[in-house]
């Protein structure tokens, strides 16, 4: 079996390429159905074969529970570094890496993402300092 990719459905696909591209993903494939009036955009970090696949629903529709989906998770090889490459990118870090190996952002459609250290950082500033912000 392999993982071939994780399905969010999203209300503005451009606002959430931006927030995947500064997490350093990027688009690999995009696919216009007219008859079914829909737009796929698969996103993945160079040199991985998992994907994320973007479904933008052409027809106006309203989600919410986002909640309800769980999370993506993504391992990064520095959390401090990606949490402040995000915060320079308006992205609110929902539960910042305090112990230098887990946070977690939201998607402009508050699909919550997971950020794991690959290890651990010993712990710094500003992040132990900064509260939980929301759910994650």
């Amino acid at each position: 079996m392999q993982y071939l990719h994780t399905m969010i459905r999203v209300t503005d696909p451009d606002a959430t390429i931006a927030f995947f591209n500064l997490l350093g993903l990027e688009e690999t494939r995009r696919f216009d159905s007219e008859q079914g009036r829909f737009t796929l955009i698969y996103l993945a970090a160079p040199g991985d074969d998992a994907e994320v696949e973007l479904t933008h629903n052409w027809d106006p529709e309203e989600y919410s529970g986002g909640r309800n989906f769980g999370h993506i998770a993504y391992r990064v090889d520095d959390i401090y570094e990606t949490c402040q490459r995000l915060m320079d990118g308006g992205v609110t870090i929902n539960r910042p890496p305090r112990d230098g190996h887990m946070a977690f952002v939201r998607t402009p459609d508050g699909i919550s993402i997971e950020l794991l250290q690959d290890g651990t950082l010993d712990p710094a500033e500003p992040w132990m300092s900064m509260p939980n912000i929301g759910s994650w």
